[in-house]
């Protein structure tokens, strides 16, 4: 099992954040979920530690009282290693369905231009991965997806909207992401998903974490407007499958 050299750094009277090497990669990723499922479960199991893992770090918060950091720092360099290659960490793999017409993927013919691509062939590439969720954050429920395909990679819009609609699907850098919300961005519009991807009246407001992978399948106006209303009422069923990390 590889281990990585990683940095403890205070963050805040009741917090701290432990980094590993600064690069997108899953092996980091698997790396910090495995560290967080022996923490959680092994060592600082009080349900008042929370944990937050994204990208290369991991943040450890406790909610009611402020932490003796160097304590914790010497014991979670002890923890690290003692965790198991054998704590199997199992996700999902989530089938969302996206509308690419023009009516939602405001800059897809944009995209496609800078990518010296068609439409259709964007289309198809931006469906043809499985994307990681690295994060969830910058807004709840906002899942940051990598894995995009180098010949997708897009620039961030120089100037960002005031108002992207929610379930807007983007492309900004090497990532894929859905607006939960509405909400100002500066990511490219492609295409729109009808399924509510945050609802904070549900036990897990957002149905994906970190460490799941998520797949597009391209849909039509006419099945857009069935999705929507199928998961409205309660009765759409996202495909999912499990797999272990």
């Amino acid at each position: 099992m590889t281990s990585y050299p990683i940095v403890i750094k205070p963050f805040g009277e009741q917090a701290l954040l432990v980094e590993w090497p600064e690069m997108v990669d899953e092996a980091i990723l698997y790396d910090i979920l495995r560290f967080h499922n022996h923490l959680k479960f092994n060592c600082l199991n009080d349900p008042l530690w929370e944990f937050v893992p994204a990208y290369n770090s991991l943040a450890i918060i406790h909610r009611d009282q402020p932490i003796d950091y160097e304590v914790l720092r010497r014991q979670l360099k002890d923890w690290y290693k003692e965790r198991k290659e054998a704590e199997h960490i199992d996700h999902f793999i989530w089938k969302l369905p996206v509308c690419y017409d023009p009516e939602f993927g405001s800059d897809l013919d944009d995209v496609a231009r800078i990518l010296n691509k068609t439409v259709e062939e964007v289309i198809q590439l931006h469906c043809s991965v499985e994307y990681t969720v690295f994060g969830i954050g910058f807004l709840p429920g906002f899942m940051y997806l990598g894995g995009l395909a180098e010949s997708m990679e897009t620039p961030r819009k120089d100037t960002p909207r005031l108002l992207v609609p929610k379930g807007s699907v983007g492309l900004a850098g090497k990532q894929t992401g859905i607006y939960p919300q509405d909400s100002p961005g500066g990511w490219n519009i492609i295409g729109k998903c009808p399924i509510p991807i945050f609802n904070g009246n549900n036990p897990h407001p957002c149905f994906a974490r970190v460490g799941d992978k998520i797949r597009f399948y391209p849909i039509t106006k006419g099945a857009f407007d069935l999705h929507k209303i199928e998961a409205e009422v309660g009765i759409f069923k996202i495909d999912k499958k499990e797999w272990n990390a």
